[in-house]
C-alpha cells in the first residue's frame, strides 16, 4: 500500500502504562486530526491483546484514520488492521508481506546502515521506521542513539523508502528532520504529556508544516 507522506507525517504511537486506555488514547487522537495510529502493546495476553486491537481499529476506522499494528500479523489480520509494522526481532518482513497480501502497509525498523541495506534487499516495505534519535524511556532495550547526522544517513540510502523517525522526537526537532529527507516522525511519548493529547498533536503538525517556528535541541537527551 503506497504512503503519502504529505497526508500522514506524524504517526502516532500508543503507549501502556498511562492512566488513559489505549482505545482512550485512539479517541483522543483521532478526534484531534490524527490519521495515523500504530498500536503498540508489550506483554498483553493474546485475547486481551486481540479485543484492544479490535477496538481501536474500530475507532480509526470511524474517524477514517489508518490503524497499524506493532510486532503481530497475527493480531493485525485479526483485527482488520491497516498492516503492520515489525522490529528486527519480529517475524520476516517478506512473510508478513505474503501474509497480508499487496494492499496492506508492512514497515519496519532500521537502527544503523546494516539495517538500511537490509530493508532494501527485502524489497517489501512500504516505510521504515528509522531511530531512535535520541534517548527515549518509552522504548526497552533501546538500540544505539542515532542523533540528527545518523538520521540523515540512514535516509540518503534508503533510496526513496519513505522513512519516519523515531525516538525522542520533539516537536522542535521536526524541521531539521524534514530537511534531512524524512517523511515523518513516529511519535509517543511526548504527545501524551501532561495529558494535552490534542494540544501536542497540533504541536507536531504545525511544526512539520512549518507553520510554527522551533528551535531543534538534538543535542538534548529527552525522555518521552
Amino acid at each position: 500500500m503506497p504512503l503519502d507522506p504529505t497526508r500522514f507525517p506524524v504517526m502516532c504511537i500508543t503507549q501502556d502504562g498511562l492512566p488513559l486506555t489505549h482505545v482512550g488514547q485512539a479517541k483522543r487522537l483521532c478526534a484531534a486530526g490524527a490519521r495515523w495510529i500504530q498500536l503498540r502493546i508489550k506483554n498483553a495476553m493474546p485475547d486481551a491483546w486481540l479485543a484492544t486491537a479490535r477496538e481501536v481499529v474500530a475507532t480509526c476506522h470511524a474517524q477514517g484514520a489508518l490503524c497499524i499494528v506493532n510486532d503481530s500479523v497475527e493480531i493485525a489480520v485479526a483485527a482488520n488492521a491497516d498492516g503492520v509494522h515489525l522490529g528486527k526481532l519480529d517475524p520476516g518482513w517478506r512473510e508478513a508481506r505474503r501474509r497480508l497480501g499487496p494492499s496492506s502497509i508492512v514497515g519496519g525498523t532500521v537502527n544503523d546502515l546494516e539495517d538500511v541495506v537490509r530493508a532494501l534487499a527485502a524489497d517489501c516495505l512500504d516505510y521504515v521506521g528509522v531511530g531512535p534519535l535520541r534517548f527515549t524511556t518509552t522504548k526497552q532495550k533501546l538500540a544505539p542513539v542515532l542523533g540528527l547526522a545518523g538520521v540523515r544517513a540512514c535516509v540518503t540510502r534508503l533510496d526513496g523508502l519513505p522513512a519516519w523517525v523515531i525516538g525522542g522526537v520533539e516537536a522542535a526537532d521536526l524541521p531539521a528532520l524534514r530537511a534531512a529527507g524524512a517523511a515523518g516522525a513516529a511519535v509517543s511519548g511526548a504527545l501524551f504529556r501532561q495529558d494535552q493529547i490534542e494540544g501536542n498533536y497540533h504541536a507536531f503538525v504545525a511544526a512539520w508544516s512549518g507553520k510554527t517556528a522551533f528551535a531543534p535541541q538534538l543535542g538534548a537527551s529527552i525522555s518521552k
